[in-house]
């Protein structure tokens, strides 16, 4: 089992910025990935990023909407992913969810939604014009 626990939600304005914290605990050894997910009420839950965990040197994934506003990356103990979001725009307002996965995923899996079987509670981002 892998527990996560998401913190660093909140309101901001557009072109503001927010970092995005995740936890885990239990059997984190066990993970490939780790990723982040949003979703809007009443749309499917899309990939955000995601990293690998046992790479030498961790390889990324970003979808196309976040690419060189958002930075995923990890701490040094490999238990914390961190989702920093820049020059945010109300387009990226969403529940946020932290994801992990002992599945081994292709790199077109990376972001899917399907490969992860586990799931942190969400954190809100409200981003404001």
């Amino acid at each position: 089992q892998v527990r996560l626990v998401e913190s660093g939600g909140g309101s901001v304005r557009a072109e503001g910025s927010l970092r995005l914290s995740c936890v885990a605990s239990g059997y984190t050894y066990s993970t490939y990935y780790m990723g982040w997910f949003r979703q809007v009420p009443g749309k499917e839950r899309e990939g955000v990023a995601s990293i690998t965990m046992h790479t030498v040197g961790p390889v990324t994934y970003y979808a196309d909407s976040v690419k060189g506003r958002f930075t995923i990356s990890l701490s040094d103990t490999k238990t914390t992913v961190f989702l920093q979001m820049n020059n945010l725009s109300p387009e990226d307002t969403a529940m946020y969810y932290c994801a992990a996965t002992t599945n081994v995923l292709t790199p077109r899996q990376a972001l899917y939604t399907g490969g992860y079987n586990y799931w942190g509670q969400g954190t809100q981002v409200t981003v404001s014009s």
